[in-house]
């Protein structure tokens, strides 16, 4: 301390001391919170008994086509045109929690959770419905660990994923009869022809598909994005159609319904809910 001759005095303040002890206790409670909290947000891939053994035993899964429906759309486009057929079964599921998967409320476990199918007679096809929210620091885990399963080697990535129109951007006027339609991303290494014009700048994908997207340019495995830009929000018979050329290149791989059946479409095409008084 200083003294009104200006002598700087060093002084010992018990009060001092306990301040400190209480910033400690405090720094490790914020510690233990932060540790448990991040448990709680890590991602869990849960596999039938089948994989799991095969994974156990240092056998990564076969794959040879790989895709991923990022959305609502593009998951009930794979439930009506391709896993309406009896030739599929769920083979796993992720399970994810954050702070906005614990607020959903009044869905299934398949509606809440990434869910993956492997085709019964060519198990290298797997498939995943991505229709829950994963947060920013859950991307990379997710993507790791799936990745982490599957044989890279000849390996191709179909990422179908959703969009709102309002998230694209055009100098040119754009009228809204168009949509919705689809823009491709891929990959260094995909050699194919994407089914759709590229995605212009400054247009960008984010989210699981971007994740997905730069893991696999990382590694050299031949991905491709096709993001549809949709003008409805919620499930629409329409967009889903919208995706069945991105597939089709597939050949036998994938084998789309052509015409799906009427109940089949009802059961995957709800009426949604308005979330909001604001008029779009």
């Amino acid at each position: 301390m200083a003294t009104f001759f200006g002598e700087v005095l060093s002084a010992y303040s018990r009060a001092v001391e306990e301040d400190d002890d209480d910033d400690l206790d405090e720094n490790e409670e914020d510690e233990q919170i932060r540790r448990e909290l991040e448990e709680k947000r890590e991602v869990h891939l849960h596999w039938s008994p089948e994989v799991s053994e095969s994974l156990k035993s240092g056998n990564k899964l076969q794959c040879s086509d790989f895709i991923l429906a990022v959305g609502h759309n593009a998951a009930r486009f794979l439930s009506v045109y391709v896993l309406a057929s009896a030739n599929w079964r769920a083979v796993g599921h992720a399970s994810v929690w954050n702070e906005r998967s614990r607020a959903v409320t009044g869905q299934t476990s398949e509606e809440s959770a990434c869910v993956f199918y492997r085709h019964k007679d060519n198990p290298s096809v797997l498939i995943c419905q991505a229709t829950c929210y994963i947060a920013e620091d859950q991307l990379f885990q997710w993507t790791e660990k799936v990745f982490d399963c599957l044989q890279n080697r000849e390996l191709n990535v179909t990422v179908l994923s959703d969009s709102s129109m309002a998230d694209y951007k055009t100098a040119d006027y754009l009228c809204t009869s168009s949509a919705p339609f689809l823009r491709a991303l891929h990959t260094g290494t995909f050699s194919g022809q994407p089914v759709c014009q590229s995605l212009e700048q400054p247009n960008i994908i984010t989210g699981l598909s971007a994740a997905v997207l730069n893991h696999c340019q990382v590694h050299r495995i031949a991905t491709v994005v096709y993001q549809c830009y949709s003008d409805v929000i919620g499930p629409d018979s329409v967009t889903m159609e919208t995706y069945k050329p991105a597939l089709t290149k597939l050949g036998k791989s994938i084998q789309l319904v052509s015409s799906p059946s009427t109940d089949v479409l009802r059961k995957f095409v709800k009426t949604t809910d308005i979330q909001s008084n604001l008029y779009i």
